[in-house]
Order: structure tokens, then C-alpha cells, then sequence
């Protein structure tokens, strides 16, 4: 397989068989000389496209990408499944007794991880220094009545996720999510991602640019009655994302930080292997945590065709980023990192500013799909 050099303002290496791949994304950067981006992609562990252009990024340029983060979250309880320690259909109280208030007894890992808990806010609303915090939000969560009946219903838990599967890990393996992820998936398999940005590597971050809605653009934003209460929170001013305070921590819901490079690497490390050595999770593992689990209305994001695996977003008609078994997760101002392993495609795009509305950048979903297609 050989990579072709790309020297104009599209920079990078590309297969020789991605062409029309590369003549899109040099096309992308003529019509918008503001736009910046990054985009990786790994076939069968073996890297098929490396790229990057635009004004604000560089080839090592690290970004937040949102809730593309999750992906740490959704791939470090795959490992916890593949060996046995974590079982999905246990329920969460046999690892967290605490759990079990409130009529969550009952609540599987299952439904934990795929957004069905109840519990995308605590009443009165979550402080952000609750939330940066390995504990702190997990205990209130855990000692709060869901706002659905666990299983009836499902709803972004957009950031609570992050905590709720933080604590659930620190129950299981007696280390923090952020400690497992990076002494089990990020640094042996030298992913260019971190929950937590060292300082070490603070010069790299590029702060994301806010998105610029057009003036044509009259849509009246509607909600769920649930929406503005999981999002208009006690944290205050605070970026989750951007703010230095919670990058330095790496809430695992929304603030990890890398490049997309790091991000289609750890995909492909999971799912297909890198470097010549197997991937860390057994194709059975990748069909348990990469399995649909629900789909429809989203309560919280008054979303009428949401689905997810265990953590993972599956593709849907807004998001289809590969076939029925590809998942992922997308970020609000652009990113999106995913695999697809009937393809055996790792893709990952990280954005300086992203196209209104928000959510995963629609180039970047087609780039996905599309490369998925060609190379298969």
C-alpha cells in the first residue's frame, strides 16, 4: 500500500487510491479559506489517509473535540468486557451499591451505557465542580431519582455519562477511568489522545473557534421539556470543553483532547489492530459494545431518530457515517471519530470551527461513509 505526499494546502499523505477523496477536501479548502481541519483514517490497521489544512491547524495541532471524547469512555469498557470483569447485563448496583437508590436497583450496565438510566442531570443541577471531579457527581447522581423509569425511554446523558461511567470503572477496577484509560489503551498503544492534556503538551492545543450562524439561517431552535434542565446548568460560565480547568482534568464526556490522527488510531488499536499486533478487543467484544441498544426519540434532545450502542452513537439518517455496524461518536462544534467493522475502516476529522448548527461536521460523515465504500 503506498502513501502519496500532499504538498499544497492540502498537506499530508494520502493512498493512491483516494483520488477523489483528496480532490474533495483540496476542494473544501479552496471555497473557505477560514476553514481548518484534520482527517485520519486507518484500513485494516494500516494507514490509508493522513491529512490536514486550513489556517489554524497543523499537522500536530491538538483539539477538544467535544463528545467526540466518549469514545475513550465506550472503548474502555469494551476492554473491561473483553476480560471478563464487567458484565453488561449485571446490574450496576452489584458493582456500586449506592446505585441502587432511588428505584435504580434494577438498572443494568446495559442501560447505563446506553443513555436509558434517567439520570442526564441531578436535582438541583450539577456544579462544574462537581462534574470535574472523579466522584463528586457520580454520588449525587447516584442518590437521585431518574427522570424516567430506567428502560422506558432514553435521553442524552450528555455529560453525566462521563461520570456515571468513570465511577462505574473506578467500582470495577479500583483506578479512575482516566488511570485505566491511559495505563491500558492510550499509552501502549500510542494514541494521540488524552483524558487530562499533560502540560507537557499544552503548546499544542489550538482553542476551537465559535461556530458563525448565517444570516439566513431563521430556524427557531425547539426543545423537550427535559432539555433545559440538563443544559442550562449550575456550572456557570464555564466552557466544559474549551476552559483550561476541565481539559487539564479531561471530563470524559466532552473534554479529552488530541488529534485526529490519535483519534482514528485508538479505533483502529480496538478494533482491527495497529503495528502488526491484534487488535485489544476480540471481534465478539466489538459486536457486544458496537450493538444497537435503542433508537428513536431522544428525551433530552427532542431528537426524533437517535440511536446508540453501549456508549456509542450508531449511524441514523443524520449521522450516517457507515453501515449497520459502524458506531462512534461526534462532538458538538464538528468532530467525529468512528470505525466500521465490516469494512475495517478507522476514521476520525477534528475541525477548528464547525458548520452551523453544530454536531458532527456533514463533510466529515460522508468523508466516513464514502472512504468506507472505495476502499472496501
Amino acid at each position: 500500500m503506498t502513501l502519496s505526499d500532499l504538498t499544497g494546502a492540502l498537506q499530508g499523505r494520502a493512498d493512491e487510491r483516494l483520488a477523489e477523496i483528496v480532490a474533495r477536501l483540496e476542494g473544501f479548502l479552496a471555497s473557505d479559506a477560514d476553514l481548518s481541519f484534520q482527517v485520519a483514517a486507518f484500513l485494516e490497521g494500516v494507514p490509508v489517509l493522513d491529512a490536514w489544512g486550513g489556517p489554524h491547524l497543523g499537522e500536530h495541532s491538538a483539539t477538544v473535540p467535544y463528545s467526540v471524547t466518549k469514545n475513550t469512555l465506550g472503548l474502555s469498557v469494551g476492554l473491561l468486557v473483553e476480560r471478563g470483569e464487567l458484565d453488561l447485563d449485571e446490574t450496576v448496583a452489584h458493582y456500586w451499591p449506592e446505585f441502587a437508590a432511588k428505584g435504580k436497583g434494577s438498572v443494568t450496565v446495559r442501560q447505563l451505557l446506553s443513555h436509558q438510566a434517567g439520570l442526564p442531570q441531578a436535582a438541583p443541577a450539577l456544579t462544574a465542580d462537581e462534574l470535574l471531579d472523579h466522584h463528586a457527581a457520580a454520588e449525587r447522581l447516584a442518590a437521585s431519582w431518574p427522570f424516567w423509569y430506567p428502560g422506558s425511554a432514553f435521553g442524552y446523558h450528555a455529560l453525566t455519562i462521563g461520570n456515571l461511567g468513570d465511577e462505574l470503572v473506578y467500582r470495577v477496577t479500583g483506578r479512575t477511568l482516566h488511570e485505566f484509560y491511559e495505563q491500558e489503551i492510550r499509552a501502549p498503544h500510542g494514541v494521540d489522545f488524552y483524558l487530562g492534556l499533560p502540560a507537557s503538551e499544552e503548546e499544542r492545543l489550538i482553542p476551537l473557534l465559535p461556530m458563525v450562524r448565517p444570516v439566513s439561517d431563521a430556524t427557531v431552535p425547539s426543545s423537550s421539556a427535559l432539555g433545559p434542565v440538563v443544559f442550562a446548568s449550575r456550572s456557570g460560565a464555564i466552557d466544559l470543553a474549551g476552559d483550561p480547568v476541565s481539559w487539564r482534568y479531561g471530563h470524559p464526556g466532552t473534554s479529552g483532547t488530541g488529534t485526529a490522527r490519535g483519534l482514528a488510531r485508538l479505533f483502529a488499536a480496538a478494533v482491527t489492530g495497529v503495528d502488526g499486533a491484534a487488535p485489544f478487543l476480540s471481534a465478539d467484544t466489538v459486536s457486544q459494545v458496537g450493538q444497537q441498544q435503542i433508537r428513536g426519540y431522544d428525551e433530552v434532545l427532542h431528537q426524533h431518530d437517535r440511536a446508540h450502542a453501549i456508549v456509542f452513537q450508531k449511524p441514523s439518517q443524520q449521522l450516517a457515517f457507515g453501515g449497520p455496524r459502524a458506531f462512534g461518536h461526534d462532538g458538538a462544534m464538528g468532530a467525529l471519530a468512528c470505525v466500521d467493522p465490516d469494512t475495517g475502516l478507522a476514521f476520525a476529522w477534528t475541525i477548528a470551527r464547525g458548520p452551523w448548527p453544530g454536531g458532527a461536521d456533514p463533510r466529515a460523515v460522508a468523508l466516513a461513509r464514502d472512504l468506507g465504500r472505495i476502499l472496501s
